[in-house]
């Protein structure tokens, strides 16, 4: 896409991504403090996402547009995008502050520009970038290895930087995996299968574990529908929309605007060491 337009409509599907990732991250620490686990935060959470795409499809005119290709990835994606980064980075909040979890995102670019290198043809790794990556990947390193968790002693940052970095791996090879199939599949029939089999995944999981859990507080459900409808599926029906738009290692400058919305909402609204 060219043009003074395209790149407003760009820019704002990535600050709107960025907002609704970084903002879940606080919310999430939220949730966690009301008594849930992170199995159920992650199956409950699907569920509401899975349930936003039925209703827009519904307000879109009722069409329904799944088919193979959307199962096929919506399975693989579920699995990279949906159950295994939204339950390390729950985890992991409960060791460190929503910016220090947040952090760990800087790592995506650097972690999806390397696996693109040897899945998509038209990325290649160029020496700029692997520079401009490798300073993020120095500038985690600092903060992991410095002891400071920023939620004080009980913190254990060498164990939230460990998990968090299980969702980096895991998001840069659902990014790739989506760009290489980017145009052929059905942006909300993908969401909607990713959402609905990442909402059992996760949901059978926390029955076999903690089994079947009471029911959640007013706040506890409000911090459930916001991660569900504001950070995963808004944010993540806009970032397949990007993938179809820009490369995927443009796409993942993401990573640096998640922090930022990360440490600056958990320093206002939870108070989280800066």
């Amino acid at each position: 896409m060219t043009g003074s337009g395209s790149q407003v409509r760009i820019w704002t599907a990535v600050l709107v991504t960025s907002i609704g990732w970084g903002t879940a991250l606080v919310v999430t620490r939220v949730a966690l403090a009301e008594g849930l686990n992170p199995l159920t935060i992650a199956g409950v959470t699907s569920a509401i996402a899975a349930a936003a795409v039925l209703l827009f499809m519904l307000i879109d005119g009722g069409s329904f547009p799944i088919g193979k290709i959307e199962l096929k990835i919506g399975l693989v994606m579920s699995i990279l995008s949906v159950t295994l980064p939204f339950v390390s980075r729950s985890v992991a909040l409960q060791y460190a502050s929503a910016g220090f979890v947040g952090l760990a995102t800087a790592l995506v670019p650097l972690a999806t520009v390397v696996v693109a290198n040897f899945v998509l043809k038209d990325e290649p790794l160029r020496l700029a970038t692997v520079v401009g990556l490798g300073i993020a990947l120095a500038g985690v390193a600092v903060l992991v290895l410095s002891g400071d968790s920023g939620i004080g002693i009980e913190g254990r940052p060498a164990v939230a930087g460990g998990l968090a970095l299980v969702g980096v791996v895991s998001v840069a090879l659902g990014s790739v995996y989506a760009k290489r199939y980017a145009g052929q599949y059905s942006v909300l029939g993908v969401s909607g299968v990713q959402f609905a089999i990442g909402a059992l995944l996760a949901s059978g999981a926390s029955v076999a574990v903690h089994g079947v859990p009471e029911g959640p507080s007013i706040n506890g459900w409000a911090s459930l529908v916001y991660i569900g409808v504001i950070g995963t599926f808004l944010p993540i029906v806009v970032f397949y929309w990007l993938l179809r738009h820009v490369t995927v290692t443009y796409a993942t400058v993401i990573g640096y605007i998640v922090p930022l919305v990360a440490v600056i909402v958990g320093v206002v609204v939870l108070g989280e060491q800066l």
